[in-house]
């Protein structure tokens, strides 16, 4: 295999893998129609409930909560829900990232989108708000998430190296479909919540580990897929770089090795927190990581705004991350003999 990644300059950190952190994502500055990932919350019993909290960790308790968009790792303790969570929380419009080289048209709308692959499971609850109108609910928003395996291999590129020292992508032993692994839409529900049900992801050079992401408005669930409508926002989803070090360590992760990059030395993630993209994630189970995680955050977008996250890629990513894909990166679409969309489609 060739790379496919380009090296990252002089702020890329060369650690052990074992060592490795992840990372949180998305452009800083406020812009008008761009999507605010301001505060995190805990949608997990979808009940349209808000309240804030100190930042910290959200409790399985069915509320929502927003707060100052710091990750929890396995051992942190957790915050109380202590004041009613104010608009300007979620009014902080983001610029959006572009969507990188990686991105494919036609993912299927499912909860479950790891088709065997093998990692860390991770359960995605997002909620999408309308930050221009008091962070309502947006029902019937369409979230979209794809990102690489534990090695760093996407579906549709599994032949582009991710640095280091990395197994075939076809090594993983699993059924999952080289063309749409790890791709998935979810429709919000009367109460904005989208859940997704994956694995942690892995990294490749010259990334921090992170889900890319883009909210649609105003299409449908057609054949399968998601059609019509615009992209109000185009993003990434980050993680804490503790909580990653322990994930490396575990089978898979650990067969990939090589540089990596941290949160602090990524290109994309601004540090802004969960205003920047950065998960609040809670263990499945304290001891043991290789159980999982639960990850949450707040989508605040602008229903009139667009932005695809196409083109060159100014306040986007860079360093291949950037609308056009590094050098020797496959391009275009999956081959003419990928699954259709409503073969394999579920809700």
């Amino acid at each position: 295999m060739t790379g496919n990644h380009r090296d990252r300059p002089t702020d890329h950190r060369d650690r052990s893998i074992t060592r490795r952190r992840a990372i949180a994502v998305t452009g800083g500055t406020a812009a008008a129609g761009g999507l605010a990932l301001a505060g995190y919350q805990a949608a997990f019993a979808d009940t349209g409930t808000t309240t804030a909290d100190t930042g910290t960790t959200t409790a399985d308790t069915g509320t929502t909560t927003a707060g100052t968009g710091r990750t929890t790792t396995d051992t942190a303790t957790t915050a109380t829900s202590t004041a009613s969570e104010s608009s300007g929380a979620c009014m902080t419009l983001m610029s959006s990232v572009t969507e990188g080289p990686y991105y494919l048209d036609g993912a299927l709308v499912r909860k479950d989108i790891t088709e065997g692959k093998s990692g860390v499971p991770l359960t995605l609850r997002l909620t999408v708000v309308d930050a221009t109108d008091g962070c309502t609910p947006v029902p019937g928003a369409a979230v979209e998430i794809w990102h690489c395996d534990a090695w760093g291999y996407y579906s549709g590129y599994t032949t582009a190296n991710p640095g280091g020292s990395a197994p075939a992508e076809s090594e993983d032993g699993s059924t999952a479909d080289d063309n749409t692994y790890l791709r998935g839409y979810q429709i919000a529900n009367a109460n904005g919540v989208v859940k997704f049900e994956t694995i942690f992801p892995g990294w490749y050079t010259p990334r921090t580990c992170h889900i890319h992401l883009k909210v649609h408005t105003g299409g449908q669930k057609e054949d399968g897929t998601y059609e019509g409508g615009k992209v109000n926002y185009t993003g990434q989803l980050f993680f804490d770089d503790g909580i990653a070090e322990e994930i490396f360590t575990l089978e898979p992760y650990s067969r990939h090795s090589g540089s990596y990059t941290t949160l602090d030395n990524d290109m994309v993630y601004d540090g802004g927190g969960a205003s920047s993209g950065l998960l609040t994630l809670k263990p499945v189970k304290k001891a043991d990581p290789s159980k999982g995680y639960k990850g949450f955050l707040t989508l605040g977008i602008d229903p009139d705004a667009e932005n695809t996250g196409a083109g060159s890629g100014s306040g986007g990513e860079g360093g291949g991350e950037g609308g056009t894909p590094p050098s020797g990166a496959p391009t275009g679409t999956p081959p003419s003999d990928a699954p259709s969309a409503s073969a394999s489609a579920s809700s």
